[in-house]
């Protein structure tokens, strides 16, 4: 059993304030594995109160300190490298390679890329004689969500610390203990007390307390809308700033030049990576109509070959959805397609075959998908591929942007003046073409509903700034 029933504020690990607390499940068993302190108003107080006694301190240290607190950051995160993918495995249920390769990695990546981009951000420009200046926000909220422990709390963190933002992280309840091991990562390495604060607990008794605290100055969270709107709503009380990531429901355009073969290995690694819980996913997979037969026949082979099984055991790509509520979303998702009229081409509803327990679900194909079903609307979250057919490029573009969200986008195919007409026309805040790899420097974010503001590198710090010109400076 794992139990951290403390909270850690100004620098220590102290009791919460309801004494309660929240079981923690592992959802490759379903059954308890850990408890966490179930924070109230009263913890997000003190840890505001904390952050809000050092932030004009912070705010005023040197770039040169701010960069080389997060150097011992790296440094402490590699120490804690076995720790962190053991711990992501037990509570998200990722297997052992992706706990490793994705979410402990990213971590890191999210760290050197802030470190990195203190080289060269420009805190301070001359105009003549008059002097304009980025200055840290202040005290700043971050919720972070299940689906990546490390990279979306990561990112957040790496960026309030390069811009001399103190902070009060609030982790999912449901993956709360990479959030922990952070915590004391962060003390190992020597953060200033009060910089760093960790509340735990759910979204009533934490969330809503520190999206209205009035010393709360910025509010960073990334997760569903619905939740996303209450934070808006609160922030908007006392004009708070915000930035959100919100959810996806991002198209594949495939284009008709391509390897079928390869194209289907892609479109179905889009909607299996991290059990399909991924807000950038390509769940709608957008083909040629004369493509249909080939292509749904090359993604049902590539579908029935990924392994979905325990994440400790050898080959499985696939673990578990992180809770029961995700598991029977995600079936009701798969039972409306098809009431909706779309056609089950491969999984379905149920365990996968020789699996009694724990939240594993079929990786599931559905092909007659129309553009207006309610599985090609909403975020599953779930490995749920809608393939839809399209007759030429501008048919595919309508369909690619008639959504509320604009996470993500991905064309692939082999003509590159088609690839960059398509990649400029679908609105959406990232576009990858053929797979490239992207850079932790790029800006992240979403149009539309999927989110406001961006993140990563030196993007991500300018939202945890605010900009102050001062007249007659040099004279």
């Amino acid at each position: 059993m794992r139990n951290q029933i403390k909270q850690f504020i100004n620098g220590e690990w102290v009791e919460s304030a309801s004494g309660e607390t929240l079981d923690v499940i592992n959802p490759a068993t379903g059954e308890v594995f850990g408890k966490i302190a179930k924070g109230n108003a009263e913890d997000v107080n003190r840890a505001v109160e904390s952050a809000y006694a050092v932030y004009l301190e912070f705010r005023q240290t040197p770039v040169e300190e701010r960069r080389a607190m997060l150097d011992r950051i790296v440094d402490e995160y590699t120490k804690r490298k076995d720790d962190l993918i053991e711990t992501m495995t037990d509570e998200l249920g990722a297997p052992l390679g992706l706990s490793e390769k994705t979410h402990y990695q990213a971590g890191i990546n999210h760290f050197t890329a802030a470190r990195d981009a203190l080289d060269t951000f420009e805190f301070e420009e001359r105009r003549g004689d008059d002097l304009i200046m980025k200055e840290a926000v202040g005290v700043s909220g971050l919720i972070t969500p299940w689906n990546f422990p490390t990279n979306q709390t990561s990112l957040k963190l790496a960026a309030a610390f390069a811009a001399g933002s103190p902070v009060v992280l609030k982790p999912s309840e449901e993956t709360p203990f990479a959030a922990i091991i952070l915590a004391e990562i962060f003390e190992a390495a020597g953060v200033p007390k009060g910089v760093f604060n960790l509340v735990n607990g759910d979204g009533e008794g934490v969330g809503e307390p520190l999206s209205s605290h009035p010393k709360v100055r910025m509010m960073s969270f990334t997760g569903s809308g619905p939740t996303g709107t209450k934070i808006m709503r609160n922030a908007s009380e006392d004009f708070k700033k915000v930035s959100l990531e919100l959810g996806g429901k991002s198209p594949l355009i495939i284009l008709d030049d391509v390897d079928v073969d390869e194209a289907a290995e892609v479109a179905v690694q889009k909607v299996v990576r991290n059990s399909g819980q991924v807000c950038t996913a390509g769940t709608r997979t957008l083909i040629p109509a004369s493509m249909k037969a080939e292509f749904l026949e090359a993604a049902k082979k590539k579908m029935e070959a990924v392994k979905v099984g325990e994440p400790r055991a050898e080959g499985v790509e696939v673990g578990p959805l992180v809770s029961s509520k995700q598991f029977d979303t995600v079936q009701s998702y798969i039972e409306k397609g098809r009431e909706e009229g779309a056609t089950l081409y491969h999984g379905g509803v149920g365990l996968p075959d020789g699996l009694d327990k724990g939240f594993y679900v079929r990786p599931t194909i559905f092909s007659d998908v129309q553009n207006d079903m309610v599985i090609a609307q909403e975020e599953i979250f779930g490995p749920v591929m809608s393939v839809i057919t399209y007759n030429d490029i501008d048919e595919a573009l309508k369909i690619a942007n008639d959504t509320k969200y604009g996470l993500a986008g991905y064309v692939y195919g082999n003509d590159q003046d088609t690839l960059q007409y398509v990649a400029r026309r679908i609105e959406a805040g990232t576009i990858e073409i053929n797979a490239a790899k992207g850079r932790t420097d790029l800006p992240f974010g979403g149009y539309k509903q999927s989110g406001l503001g961006r993140e990563w590198g030196d993007y991500g710090i300018e939202e945890f700034l605010e900009v102050k010109s001062i007249k007659g400076y040099f004279k």
